[in-house]
């Protein structure tokens, strides 16, 4: 009879237990399906959104957009201005700039090529471009370019021989000599003439019987020249 009793008191306090235990998990269900799925939702969303940044700003540092290649050389002219040309992404606009000052923004056409003319200082100019893509990011400057501007003629100096000088017997040679400035070339009768560290030049002219005109011309590179002209006779 006690055990009867017994028995039936567990069953009773079991039957109890689980029901307690049923409400608490119907009560976790609600709690996780209330708030435990928009709370997981938001942090997956804010996850996402800390990703989606950081990728943003890997792209944004990782950005690089190449200096302009100029494919004029180096050059002297004799003119106020000049075109320069070069390569850059297509899309790009190209800004010049000429002894540290802007000179020119043009658009690169879909091949990526541009030209610009530019005005030119007396002498030396320093020639650099930056590429700006669409987003408006800058590249670094391009390598310089040199331009030199010259407008003066070079000096041409005629120390021998004199006009009308004449030459007899064995002297059927001539010796151009004179001088004129650093970086000149000189010809006499179009055949170069020697010149050396002092900028002073000669030629030894082979004459003909009878009158020897003799032409000298003295160029820069920037396509200035300076021309002498005199005549000298040979008699045998």
């Amino acid at each position: 009879m006690n055990r009867s009793r017994l028995t039936k008191r567990q069953a009773k306090k079991s039957l109890v237990n689980l029901f307690w235990s049923i409400l608490g998990i119907i009560a976790v269900i609600f709690l996780l399906v209330k708030f435990g799925i928009p709370l997981l939702v938001n942090f997956s969303l804010f996850i996402s959104g800390s990703r989606a940044n950081q990728e943003s700003k890997n792209t944004n540092q990782t950005t690089f957009i190449p200096a302009p290649i100029f494919t004029t050389q180096d050059m002297a002219t004799n003119s106020a201005t000049t075109t320069i040309k070069g390569s850059t992404l297509a899309k790009n606009t190209v800004v010049v700039y000429v002894n540290g000052n802007i000179a020119d923004k043009i658009s690169a056409g879909e091949d990526g090529n541009f030209s610009s003319e530019i005005a030119l200082s007396r002498d030396e100019n320093i020639v650099k471009a930056k590429a700006v893509n669409p987003e408006g990011k800058e590249s670094e400057f391009s390598q310089n370019l040199i331009i030199v501007f010259k407008s003066t003629p070079p000096t041409l100096e005629v120390s021998s021989p004199s006009n009308n000088d004449s030459y007899s017997k064995d002297q059927n040679i001539a010796e151009v000599k004179g001088k004129t400035d650093p970086q000149v070339r000189v010809t006499i009768n179009g055949f170069w003439a020697v010149i050396d560290e002092e900028n002073n030049f000669s030629y030894n002219l082979m004459l003909k019987e009878g009158l020897n005109e003799i032409k000298i011309e003295a160029a820069d590179r920037a396509g200035n020249k300076t021309e002498k002209k005199l005549s000298v006779t040979y008699s045998p």
